[in-house]
């Protein structure tokens, strides 16, 4: 049976979804989160969205949440936050419920998620855009925020009012009119981040506190950077080493989403990030040894086609 579908959906039920299901709960938005992780969908719907912040303030906001996506039919707006693997489902789900004029957001990391998207949907019903926001579940439906961030998008004739929902929710929302720059710049910083602290378990920002992971940090910045380059991407911060530190800063108490899958046994989305960059040195002829060895290191950490965690569906 159909429930009253709202025109705002959330594709997810993890960290990036829980913080994102918080804020708009908060302003008294209207939404609809759909996933498939059972714990996580049961604590959703019990408790509603448990937000611990840093100085040790909790409070929970109502969310409806479903997990059959032909019960949601009509939305026009859908934020898709699920890891890069499981994409492909997300767009299988979104052809049960999304409008015909609807507009699917990625605000995910990594590389392909869009294209994924949009061999389902169709190219103009997919926007792209990225986010600086870090947050860490600390249990099924229970988000710790770890760093106020940009969401930054990409020009779409339909992407206003979603940009404005954004805004309502307290969200900082710039566009930039190159998708590939923005995409690239988080890319190079994700590839940067998220391995280093899944290899050593730290925060972000262990990184810079500890000399021989600052260097390398800045190591594969610089790597990553000039693949990007190499590529002809502009990419939207002048220095890759003062952004990349610079988030990890900004982010210092967030336990990255690689991380967080490393500590749980789940697939990572190292083959989205890092063997992007990998994929790009060798299309490019530019090497990134650092890179292709942080891909590999963690490839060997959690099998790639263990798919039993799906917590973010």
């Amino acid at each position: 049976m159909s429930i009253d579908a709202s025109p705002l959906l959330i594709v997810g039920t993890g960290a990036m979804a829980c913080l994102f299901a918080g804020r708009l709960s908060a302003a008294g938005i209207p939404f609809t989160m759909l996933g498939s992780w059972p714990e996580g969908v049961a604590a959703l719907q019990q408790d509603g969205v448990r937000v611990l912040e840093q100085d040790g303030t909790k409070k929970a906001f109502p969310v409806q949440v479903i997990t059959d996506p032909a019960s949601c039919r009509g939305a026009q707006f859908a934020l898709v936050l699920v890891k890069s693997w499981q994409t492909g489902q997300a767009a299988t789900q979104l052809t049960r419920c999304l409008d015909s004029q609807g507009l699917a957001l990625t605000l995910q990391n990594g590389m392909g998620n869009r294209e994924v998207l949009a061999s389902s949907l169709g190219s103009q019903r997919v926007a792209l855009g990225v986010t600086t926001a870090g947050a860490y579940l600390v249990g099924p439906g229970q988000v710790c925020p770890a760093g106020e961030g940009v969401i930054t998008l990409g020009i779409h004739s339909r992407l206003k009012p979603l940009a404005n929902i954004l805004r309502r929710a307290n969200f900082i929302v710039e566009t930039v009119p190159s998708t590939n720059e923005l995409l690239w710049g988080k890319l190079v910083i994700n590839a940067s981040i998220n391995p280093l602290t899944a290899l050593l378990r730290v925060p972000n920002g262990e990184l810079l506190a500890r000399p021989s992971a600052r260097a390398l940090l800045a190591q594969v910045a610089r790597e990553a950077a000039a693949v990007a380059v190499a590529k002809g991407i502009q990419l939207p911060y002048p220095d890759p080493v003062v952004a990349v530190e610079a988030i990890a800063s900004h982010t210092a108490q967030n336990y990255s989403s690689m991380l967080q899958d490393v500590l749980r046994g789940a697939p990572t989305e190292v083959d989205a990030i890092s063997g992007a960059i990998v994929q790009a040195s060798e299309q490019t002829g530019v090497p990134a040894p650092i890179n292709r060895s942080l891909w590999q290191l963690v490839r060997a950490l959690v099998p790639p086609n263990n798919r039993e965690l799906e917590d973010d569906l």
